[in-house]
């Protein structure tokens, strides 16, 4: 039994007794008592593939922490479906659920004085909420990622989910049978696992592993592979020897390990979302980490991974690779990692790696970092009169990130995505979809309709397009995203009129409204924050609290 449990179980004394009595009402023995107890957060659910999946994986976790000789106690955690509510108000749900997430976590865990927990999740908000409640409530605890789909086929080609959203842009502009559109998407997700390219959900499990706070190679296997299951049953006993450790989060979660994460993140060619997704983590590892942290390590660290949305592979290809361990040794061995870093395995990234093979020969998925696909990593923090805050442009798979052209300015998504189906966004135009911030949407919503549209209608890095909402991690081309300050809290992209010239350029790092300081002030002047779309309930109370994407959208920053 845990020091901290047993401190607390002498300090309690006989005001214990009743809660002893509702265990006997669960079958407990008198011996159970002197067990751990580990709670599992089981992020099962029929709503999307991502976690209907989970249940198994849930099983073999009880299985294992009994083996291991702890108590498991589980308890639930929600989930909203990305790709399912993608481009409809249900959109709007998806960050908040990170927050329900996280808290959650930390509501179980310090309700029930748990001495360590075990999080599972697969959809894109069980991983960044899972972290947050994990470091918050800070007692020993391993992440269990539900793993990942395999592709869907169709005519000799593997499809995912984003294989969808471009087929509607193909489909609309007269380049795709309507016979091929309906394929497409009946065959997209064949089985249940998170959705299979490096987007939100494989580039934050991949992360993790990185971070320390899962297996080495746990991220990228594949859901409805037996691997799964014996990882948990693993990870359940390396729990438990954490806990006997008083191996914590916070212990394991620092300024050098979020480094390494996000340099897994670049390296990977991971999505945007992890940017704002690790400002939350650090917030609540009390790590000291900001937006411009992301670019120092973008400089240093080149992409090496060749992996959708703007390459040409798979998590489950990266996986028979060599998964992460491969990655990471691979950037170890070129100085881009630090090795001392403790793991949850009780031990460091540099002796977990000792044994993991040199890049194999017979793959193209992982490249050395001498030869790599792009010098420096992808995601760039812009700036400018735009977006003094700083906002995040995804620039692989682009021949030249730059461009200067016409605002096409939608105050919602839906809007946008009409003009683009209808033919008015030409080669050349710069789209500006705003009030779709935190707290303007709220809830920041992602826009993978609209880029995937234009991707479909083959304007992907003929047009620009810039939110304070969020992108999908199937996301690419001429898009920046998390503009801060946001519109609703007057940011200057509130300011923008249609037809006013805008240039993204990636190459010096900026994002301008090409129009004069004074005319700038005069709009200022003259502008009035729309009234909150949301009074009452969790979007309401999101609208309220949510700090700026700059910080990482989080609910309890005090500013």
């Amino acid at each position: 039994m845990s020091s901290n449990r047993r401190s607390r179980n002498i300090t309690e004394g006989v005001a214990r007794a009743p809660n002893r009595s509702m265990y006997y009402a669960m079958g407990y023995q008198e011996g159970d008592f002197r067990k751990p107890m580990v709670g599992v957060a089981n992020g099962h659910s029929t709503i999307t593939p991502c976690n209907s999946g989970l249940q198994r994986l849930a099983d073999a976790a009880v299985e294992g922490l009994k083996a291991a000789g702890a108590n498991p106690q589980i308890f639930g955690t929600p989930t909203i479906s990305d790709g399912m509510a993608m481009g409809t108000e249900g959109m709007k749900y998806s960050l908040v659920s990170r927050e329900v997430i996280s808290d959650c976590v930390e509501t179980c865990v310090g309700g029930q004085w748990m001495d360590g927990v075990m999080v599972i999740g697969g959809c894109d908000k069980n991983m960044p909420g899972g972290m947050m409640g994990m470091l918050r409530a800070n007692v020993p605890a391993i992440y269990i990622y539900g793993g990942t789909i395999l592709p869907g086929k169709y005519k000799g080609q593997d499809l995912n989910i984003v294989s969808v959203f471009e087929a509607v842009g193909q489909f609309s502009a007269g380049k795709m049978s309507e016979e091929d559109f309906c394929e497409i998407e009946r065959r997209a997700i064949p089985g249940s696992g998170s959705c299979g390219g490096m987007y939100t959900a494989n580039t934050m499990s991949s992360s993790f592993e990185a971070l320390g706070m899962s297996l080495p190679y746990s991220s990228t296997m594949a859901n409805v592979e037996d691997e799964v299951v014996g990882n948990v049953k693993q990870a359940a006993a390396v729990l438990v020897d954490a806990v006997k450790a008083d191996l914590k989060p916070r212990d394991i979660v620092t300024k050098e390990a979020i480094e390494n994460a996000v340099a897994v993140i670049m390296a990977t060619g991971g999505s945007t979302n992890a940017v704002l997704h690790y400002l939350a983590i650090a917030h609540a590892a009390e790590v000291d980490w900001t937006i411009d942290d992301f670019e120092r390590l973008r400089r240093k660290v080149p992409v090496i991974c060749d992996l959708k949305p703007s390459g040409r592979y798979l998590a489950i290809d990266l996986h028979r690779a060599g998964g992460i361990p491969a990655v990471m040794k691979e950037l170890l061995k070129h100085g881009l990692l630090h090795g001392d870093c403790m793991t949850i395995t009780g031990r460091t990234v540099a002796q977990n790696l000792a044994e993991v093979p040199e890049l194999r020969a017979d793959q193209d998925v992982i490249r050395p970092v001498t030869d790599p696909l792009y010098a420096e990593g992808h995601l760039a923090i812009l700036k400018g009169n735009l977006s003094p805050e700083g906002c995040v442009a995804k620039i692989t798979g682009l021949k030249n990130p730059v461009i200067t052209g016409p605002a096409r300015v939608f105050d919602d998504e839906q809007s946008a995505l009409a003009a683009i189906m209808a033919g008015k966004i030409q080669a050349g135009d710069v789209m500006v979809l705003r009030y779709l911030g935190p707290k303007g949407g709220p809830g920041m919503p992602e826009m993978l309709a609209p880029t995937g549209a234009l991707i479909g209608q083959g304007l992907g890095e003929s047009v620009g397009l810039i939110t304070d909402g969020r992108f999908s991690g199937g996301t690419w081309g001429m898009v920046v995203g998390h503009v801060a300050p946001e519109a609703h809290a007057g940011g200057t992209i509130a300011l923008v009129h249609e037809g006013d010239s805008i240039t993204i350029d990636a190459h010096r790092l900026l994002l301008q409204l090409n129009v004069s300081d004074e005319e700038i002030a005069r709009r200022r002047a003259a502008w009035t924050a729309p009234p909150p779309r949301y009074t009452r309930g969790v979007l309401a109370k999101f609208f309220k609290n949510a700090s700026s994407a700059s910080t990482g959208a989080v609910l309890d920053r005090l500013e």
